[in-house]
Formats: structure tokens, C-alpha cells, sequence
């Protein structure tokens, strides 16, 4: 289901990204942290949007593709001098391949504690066959 629409390999691995020689880890720009879990029946994504309420995100799939994106209003007097930045202040979008193996039609969202949480049901070819064991 999940593969990363980034070309050139897994993003936030190599040493352009700070993965070894213990440099630190840069998250792109206008990212949100996000965990992807491999249920039998369904997928669950959790996104880490903390700050943005669930009027600010806006999740949608287009061409097999799951786009979650978010957009708050800032103050435009609000110019903080960031010393380290992680997390976006006024947007973000995450962008991740179905594959074929999503039922589009029956996905959800709900947000609990500031986590935005997209229920991916799989689609019948990508749930494992059940394997029937004959009892002699």
C-alpha cells in the first residue's frame, strides 16, 4: 500500500538526509510526521498535525494517490525567530500511493488528542487469502 513518491530512495535514510555518520535528520520542509499501520482488513495512517484542528486538514484521493494536507490562519505580525523547526506552523501535505490496494470509497478520518487517524480499508486482492486446513 504505502510507498513513498519520492524518487531515489527512501526519503530521510541516506547521508543526504543526515541518516549516518551522526549528523542530524531534516525533516522536509512543510512535513508532518506520520506512522502507516498494516492491519488484516485495513490500513490505519496516523498524522501527527498537532495544532491544526480537524477544520484545518483536508483529506482526499485522487489518482491513487491519499493527500492529506492542512492550512491554518497565523497572524500575519506572527514572525517567530525559529532556532530549530519540526513542525509546520501554518501548513503541511502528505502525499502517499495507494497502489490499488485501497477501497477509496470506504475511507475514514477521525482525530483524537491532535492526531489525525485515516482508516484505509483494503481492498479484496490485497487481504491474505484465508487457508482452509482439512482435519483428518
Amino acid at each position: 500500500m504505502y510507498r513513498r513518491p519520492y524518487a531515489g530512495g527512501a526519503m530521510g535514510c541516506g547521508p543526504a538526509y543526515g541518516g549516518y555518520w551522526g549528523r542530524a535528520y531534516r525533516r522536509p520542509k512543510y512535513n508532518v510526521p506520520i506512522n502507516v499501520a498494516d492491519n488484516k482488513t485495513y490500513y490505519e495512517v496516523y498524522v501527527y498535525a498537532l495544532g491544526f484542528s480537524k477544520e484545518d486538514i483536508k483529506v482526499a484521493v485522487v489518482d491513487d494517490m491519499l493527500y492529506v494536507t492542512g492550512t491554518r490562519p497565523i497572524d500575519e505580525n506572527y514572525k517567530p525567530n525559529f532556532r530549530l523547526q519540526e513542525y509546520p506552523i501554518k501548513s503541511f501535505e502528505r502525499v502517499l500511493q495507494l497502489n490499488g490496494k485501497v477501497d477509496a470509497e470506504n475511507i475514514r478520518a477521525r482525530q483524537e488528542n491532535g492526531v489525525l487517524i485515516v482508516t484505509l480499508p483494503k481492498s479484496p486482492d490485497a487481504q491474505p487469502p484465508v487457508q482452509e486446513v482439512e482435519i483428518v
